[in-house]
């Protein structure tokens, strides 16, 4: 007669990638202290203005990411459908002139008492956590594709393209991992692909946007000065960096220096071999992050782990490489790195219940005996 046995499994967190975490948090805060410096001092008159908001924000990011650790994963799955229900509703808030606050054009944030929130970011998760509830129950591709549909719709209506191009992605990934047929699959990329092109086409911005990162030496002093003035980063930053502290780019020449443009100033003062060694840790916790996807006890904990993953790695590259003109500007911020406490503490969370699925992987396979 054959048995199955499961080895014990583990009660701890994986804690390489709980490390990760706090690394790139701290290194965030440095960042930030350095990049906004100048800004603070212009408006606040203390250039520790942003990263001592930042530290606040980091301490209670860490408090929901320690909660997140200690709630099995499988509850999220319970309340998936209330997450996104309440986040969608919050999304078309912040469309509102009376709830949503304008902001260069864009209506991406909603007052919540005395806090300003992003809407975006707290979508992400709650996404993530329903695609992996629709994976458990193996239903078919439009019940993945309407709630992708919803909230791609309503973040491109702020308008945030990038962020859209991180749920897309994110969404695809937790697709792919569900198990779904191939050709359906792949049929849905191409239509998401005209969409896209669609998208830029019927919209000014996002044209000159594909424009100006298709031929950035025109208007220089027009839609091209953003990405010059990250390029001109880049350049005087070399091999080694010009020194941390450094930067002349974060003085007032370099548009969001403090949010979506750090990577830019990082990279100016540690240069191309401080740069990579920040991009190598980001992929540490991709590959650690996967490994936990792979090892998940159960579909909903794996398409899970998969989602928090895509977002936060995507993202991340999504944004460096729009600072590396490899990309056309999106306009994302950097995990971990750029200035806003909604994404920080939103990532922080994603990151502890990814912990907490790590706590149920098994230590090893199953084993037929005999």
């Amino acid at each position: 007669m054959r048995k199955i046995r499961l080895k014990k499994q583990k009660k701890t967190i994986d804690r390489k990638l709980f490390l990760i975490t706090v690394v790139l948090t701290i290194l965030g805060l440095v960042a930030i202290a350095d990049a906004s410096a100048p800004q603070a001092i212009n408006t606040f008159s203390d250039k520790f203005y942003f990263v001592k908001q930042q530290l606040v924000w980091g301490f209670f990011g860490f408090l929901a990411l320690i909660v997140a650790t200690r709630i099995h994963y499988s509850f999220w799955g319970k309340i998936a459908t209330l997450l996104l229900g309440a986040s969608v509703i919050i999304l078309i808030l912040a469309l509102t002139p009376w709830a949503g606050v304008a902001n260069l054009g864009a209506r991406r944030w909603v007052f919540i008492g005395p806090l300003s929130i992003q809407p975006s970011e707290f979508v992400k998760l709650s996404l993530a956590i329903y695609l992996a509830k629709v994976a458990q129950k193996e239903k078919g591709m439009l019940a993945f594709f309407l709630p992708l549909l919803i909230v791609t719709g309503l973040i491109m209506a702020q308008p945030d393209f990038g962020t859209t191009v991180v749920v897309v992605l994110m969404g695809g990934a937790q697709i792919f991992a569900s198990g779904i047929k191939l050709v359906p699959f792949f049929l849905s990329i191409f239509g998401t692909g005209v969409i896209a092109v669609l998208a830029i086409l019927l919209s000014d911005y996002r044209k000159e946007r594909v424009l100006t990162y298709l031929k950035f030496s025109s208007e220089p002093l027009g839609s091209a000065y953003h990405i010059r003035q990250v390029l001109l980063a880049l350049g005087s930053g070399g091999l080694l960096g010009i020194g941390l502290g450094q930067s002349r780019q974060k003085y007032l020449f370099l548009p969001e220096a403090a949010t979506d443009s750090i990577f830019a100033v990082i990279a100016e003062e540690v240069g191309f071999i401080g740069a990579s060694i920040l991009i190598i840790i980001f992929v540490a916790f991709i590959v650690r992050g996967l490994g936990i996807a792979k090892k998940a006890p159960d579909k909903f904990a794996a398409v899970l782990a998969v989602g928090i993953v895509t977002w936060i790695g995507g993202q991340a590259f999504v944004n460096m490489g729009a600072m590396t003109a490899l990309l056309p500007l999106t306009g994302i911020p950097l995990p971990f790195f750029s200035y806003g406490g909604s994404a920080l503490v939103t990532v922080l969370f994603a990151t502890g219940i990814l912990l907490n699925i790590s706590k149920h992987v098994s230590k090893g396979e199953r084993k037929r005996r005999q």
